[in-house]
C-alpha cells in the first residue's frame, strides 16, 4: 500500500504543492483502488495538489472524512464536481452543527454541505461501526471508550438548547490499513484522542499497530502528557513508526522525535509512504 499526503499545513522544501491549514491523505492499494481520506481546506488547494501529483480525480474510487470540520471537509464541494457518484464513508453526526469561539464570536466549522446535496450527488455510507472502504482499508468507526485525554480545543462548542457546551466529538475517526507487517493507523485530528484510538484499534483488528501517520491533536499537550504519551507507545505499542503533521504540534513533534528518533518523521504534502 502506498500512502501520499495530499494537503497538509506544511509541503517540502522547493515542493510546486500548496499548504493550508487542512489535511488530506491519499491510499493506493495493488489492486488499484484509491481511497482519499479527508479533502483539506480548500478545492482550490485540494485541485491543485492532486494536479502537480498526477491524480486524477476520476480515480479516486472512495471518499472517507474523519469529521465535520472544514479544514477536513473544504475542498469536499470541488471533489464532487469533479467525481460525481463517489461512494463517500462517514460517522452519522457528520451532518450536526459544530462550532469555534474566538473571543465574543463563536462562528459555524462544520460540513457546508447539506446531507440533501451529498445525496444527490454521491451514495453515501453513514456508520458508527467500523466498515471496509477498500479492500484492506477501514474506518475505525466511532471511539466510544475515551480513558485518556481526547485532543480537545477549549474553542470548540455545540449547541445543547439555549446553551454553548463542549463539543463531544463522536464524529471523529481515523482509517485502518491491513498491511502484511502489522496495521498502519491514519488519523486526521485525533480528537478522540491518539492513545484512545491506538487502544480502540487493538481490539477492534486485533493485530500489532506498525506505523502511525497524520494529525494527533497533541499541540496543547503539556511536557508530562507528552512524555506519558512517549511512555505508552514504547511499552504498549512497541515503537511504531511515527509520521506526524496537521495538529500534532511543534513541541510534541520536537518531543517524539527526541523519543523515537529516526522512527519519528514529519509528513508534509507531497510525502509518500510505502508499506
Amino acid at each position: 500500500m502506498k500512502v501520499t499526503c495530499v494537503v497538509d499545513n506544511m509541503v517540502g522544501w522547493g515542493s510546486s504543492l500548496w499548504g493550508e491549514h487542512g489535511l488530506a491523505f491519499l491510499l493506493e492499494t495493488e489492486d488499484g483502488g484509491r481511497v482519499l481520506f479527508d479533502t483539506g481546506q480548500s478545492g482550490a488547494v485540494l485541485l491543485h495538489n492532486l494536479a502537480e501529483l498526477r491524480i486524477d480525480a476520476k480515480d479516486i474510487s472512495a471518499l472517507a472524512l474523519s469529521h465535520a470540520h472544514r479544514d477536513h471537509t473544504g475542498g469536499l464541494e470541488a471533489l464532487i464536481a469533479r467525481r460525481p457518484g463517489l461512494h463517500l464513508y462517514a460517522h452519522p453526526s457528520l451532518f450536526e452543527e459544530c462550532f469555534s469561539r474566538h473571543g465574543e464570536e463563536v462562528e459555524s466549522i462544520g460540513l457546508e454541505l447539506t446531507a440533501g446535496s451529498l445525496a444527490a450527488r454521491t451514495e453515501f455510507c453513514l456508520t458508527s461501526a467500523p466498515v471496509e472502504v477498500a479492500p484492506g482499508i477501514w474506518t475505525t468507526g466511532e471511539i466510544t471508550s475515551r480513558p485518556e485525554p481526547e485532543g480537545r480545543s477549549p474553542r470548540h462548542l455545540v449547541r445543547q438548547g439555549e446553551s454553548w457546551v463542549p463539543d463531544p466529538y463522536r464524529d471523529d475517526l481515523s482509517l485502518v490499513s491491513c498491511t502484511a507487517d502489522g496495521l498502519v493507523l491514519l488519523c486526521a485530528c485525533c480528537h478522540a484522542g491518539l492513545l484512545n484510538t491506538l487502544l480502540h484499534v487493538r481490539c477492534t483488528f486485533g493485530d500489532e499497530i506498525v506505523a502511525v501517520a497524520g494529525g494527533t491533536h497533541l499541540g496543547d499537550a503539556d511536557e508530562a502528557y507528552l512524555q506519558h504519551v512517549a511512555a505508552v507507545l514504547k511499552e504498549e505499542y512497541d515503537s511504531p513508526y511515527l509520521y506526524l503533521n496537521h495538529c500534532t504540534g511543534e513541541r510534541a513533534r520536537l518531543a517524539l522525535a527526541m523519543a523515537f528518533g529516526e522512527r519519528m518523521r514529519t509528513c508534509p504534502a507531497g510525502a509518500v509512504l510505502s508499506f
